[in-house]
């Protein structure tokens, strides 16, 4: 079997991801629906007469007989807890399905996407599900992925242990209490996502995965995907993350109402064990605790690594997260490296025909599970044929020609595959992804001279302003527009009007009318989420909550030292560096590395297991240390002060050094004047990487 590490191409990025109205009995353990808020802002609009034939459209196209996921969704349910909230180690509440009952009131929300309203509705289960009878168990409801518990000899293994460890431990108190206690024997990391590890220390201690009681399983190079999907571009995808997930906008019909895969993100404790075994095959089978589990590699899909599972004696397949209830992002808006469309494709075909030929129930780390081994094949052939006609027909038109610019108002789903409800899409959306694929193959230029170097759109703005004649006369035809239902139209004049004129209120306020309709017009989460938080910030600056600080010491732990030295050059002030150099060299006895850092023409280089013979500085000091700088629980003087840190040189090296860091934090603003005129700036914390936002990190 060839070794699927030496095909394995790495590329170290950051992340951390309705309509058919049913009352709460469809849905399994509902609690009583509460009543549905009415919209948040004073200045909110309700949806318009041409949002309103758009919805209408909709539900007379889409298959909404069609009440299989209905069925399968709520197949199973043993139980669920009597609380809604489960609460954070810090004092805070890192989970609320509360928020979302008014989805449960059976009502049609005019506001939300008739199809996206239904997956909506399907996402509010809750509580403990049989899979497998009396071999696999489901906890869905208590994070944004299901944590799965399959039932061996003598214990539990778990596969993906959620985003926090409050809830991946509420999930195992659930099944032990209600089905007796069992040990954890064994835990399974899907993928690098962080929705699916950080967890763990929920479930499992690590001292027993370090002695090898408990086998905690992941697919080879998941340490570094983990680790490296929250380093280098981690601030602004925690500020992209806002937007995407609307994590600060109301749980409200108009405002955040799903997140397609799940309800949200859980804000906890987040925390990361090393696996001792890694799976480094293509296909590789092991048994644990007498449960035969087949690996199957999904290299380069929905993460840059991951893994199937099949269970033969079960006839059960694990899907991870290449297939759930939606077609997801190839190019995820809060930034990530484009996925391989059709690489995604040709893994589902793997396992049509691997497993799908014999598999009784198919269920995943999402959504919900599909039994019968007919429906298996349809649902695996539906997102087969998604991907691939993604991936197909983009290259078809850029092949013809149609640029990046072009190809979302161009590609069209297959009508037979638009009546499939398992490609629909609500995590991605189709007009995202399509730009994605083209951007994969041919990059990010059109073509066109004109776009080759572009003005900034503070500069460009201006001069279109001033060549439609002022802002009068844009208001006025942004107004005609709007009134006619071309909210496109008019978001490209109303968007130069506020990058020319940031503070125009009323520009912004009809800008904002514009985003609103398209908002509540889209299926995909991540699309409506992206508007809807556009409008906020349009009427009322950026919001200023914080999530709880879920920073781990884990991540830090188990990041290695070169990712940390590279973080620093990226957050080097490249102005203030200018003409100045230096030659330190870092030694960290404890764990045998040493690395040359050098700066030169305003850049910071780092390489490991090379020592300069005639540095500005030694820095010795052991790793286990340095992660407390990194942390910013110490400095490299209070170390030198503890006799922790020797300095053999210039001492004022590492000072320079230090000086000329930035501290990035998530509150710069995308649309212009929406920032405080007064931005605090927070206090500087050089040498620290910033992981408080991790758990945004997620698909």
């Amino acid at each position: 079997m060839a070794s699927r590490t030496s095909r394995l191409a790495r590329t170290a990025l950051f992340f951390l991801g309705a309509g058919c109205l049913v009352a709460a009995a469809t849905v399994a353990a509902p609690a009583l629906a509460a009543d549905p808020p009415g919209h948040f802002d004073p200045k909110g609009k309700p949806p318009s007469t041409f949002t309103l034939e758009l919805r209408d459209g909709l539900k007379a196209e889409l298959p909404f007989d069609d009440k299989r996921d209905f069925e399968e969704a709520k197949k199973g349910f043993i139980t669920a807890p009597p609380y809604k909230q489960i609460m954070g180690d810090a004092g805070h509440v890192a989970w609320d399905m509360e928020s979302y009952q008014w989805l449960l009131s059976g009502q049609d929300f005019p506001s939300i996407h008739p199809s996206l309203q239904r997956q909506a509705v399907l996402n509010m289960n809750w509580g403990l599900f049989e899979v497998v009878p009396g071999r696999v168990y489901q906890v869905r409801g208590f994070d944004l992925a299901n944590i799965t518990f399959v039932k061996g000899d003598t214990g539990w293994i778990v596969f993906d242990p959620l985003t926090a460890a409050e809830t991946a431990r509420a999930a195992l108190k659930l099944i032990n209490d209600t089905l007796g206690e069992r040990p954890v024997v064994g835990v399974v990391y899907s993928h690098s996502h962080v929705d699916h590890w950080a967890g763990v220390r929920g479930v499992v201690d690590e001292a027993d995965v370090v002695s090898g009681k408990v086998m905690l399983i992941a697919p080879a190079g998941f340490m570094e995907a983990a680790i490296a999907e929250n380093v280098f571009a981690g601030n602004v995808m925690s500020r992209r993350s806002q937007v995407q997930y609307a994590t600060l906008l109301e749980r409200n019909p108009f405002g955040h109402v799903d997140q397609s895969i799940g309800k949200n993100v859980a804000r906890g404790a987040v925390g990361l064990i090393a696996p001792n075994r890694e799976i480094t095959e293509d296909i590789e089978e092991i048994t644990l605790d007498g449960v035969i589990m087949v690996f199957h590699d999904a290299t380069d899909t929905e993460a840059p690594v991951e893994v199937n599972t099949y269970f033969p004696q079960f006839k059960a397949l694990w899907t991870a997260e290449v297939v759930t209830g939606t077609v997801h992002n190839v190019y995820t808006l809060r930034g990530a490296a484009v996925r391989n469309a059709l690489n995604w494709s040709k893994n589902i075909n793997e396992m049509l025909w691997k497993f799908g030929q014999e598999a009784e129930v198919m269920f995943a780390s999402h959504s919900w599970p599909r039994w019968g081994n007919d429906r298996i094949q349809e649902v695996l052939r539906t997102q087969r044929d998604a991907y691939a006609n993604l991936n197909n027909q983009a290259l078809h038109y850029a092949n013809q020609g149609v640029t990046i610019n072009e190809i979302h108002n161009v590609y069209e789903v297959p009508k037979s595959l638009q009546q499939q409800w398992a490609a629909r899409s609500y995590h991605g959306a189709e007009k995202n992804n399509a730009r994605a694929v083209i951007n994969r193959f041919l990059g990010h230029w059109d073509g066109n001279p004109a776009t080759l170097i572009p003005l900034s759109p503070s500069d460009s703005a201006p001069l279109y302003v001033e060549m439609m004649g002022g802002s009068d006369k844009i208001m006025a035809k942004g107004r005609e527009l709007i009134g006619q239902g071309k909210y496109l139209h008019a978001v490209e004049i109303l968007d130069k009007l506020v990058f020319a004129e940031p503070r125009n209120q009323p520009a912004r306020d009809l800008l904002a009318d514009a985003y609103e309709q398209l908002g509540y017009q889209m299926e995909s989460t991540s699309m409506r989420n992206s508007f809807l938080q556009g409008v906020y910030e349009l009427r009322n600056g950026m919001p200023t909550g914080t999530a709880p600080s879920t920073g781990s010491a884990d991540v830090i732990r188990s990041m290695p030292t070169g990712f940390w030295l590279d973080f620093l050059g990226i957050s080097m002030d490249p102005k203030r560096s200018e003409g100045m150099e230096l030659t330190i060299n870092l030694v960290l006895p404890d764990i045998g590395e040493k690395y040359l850092v050098e700066l030169r023409n305003a850049t910071l280089t780092n390489i490991e297991g090379v020592q300069a013979p005639q540095p500005d500085l030694t820095l010795t000091l052991d790793r286990a240390d340095l992660n407390r700088v990194m942390l910013g629980i110490a400095t490299f003087d209070s170390l030198g002060q503890e006799g922790k840190a020797h300095f053999d040189g210039d001492r004022t090296a590492i000072r320079t050094l230090r000086d000329l860091m930035v501290t990035f934090t998530p509150d710069f603003e995308f649309i212009p004047g929406s920032a405080p005129d007064q931005r605090q700036v927070p206090p500087g914390r050089p040498f620290v990487l910033p992981m408080e936002a991790i758990w945004l990190m997620a698909e």
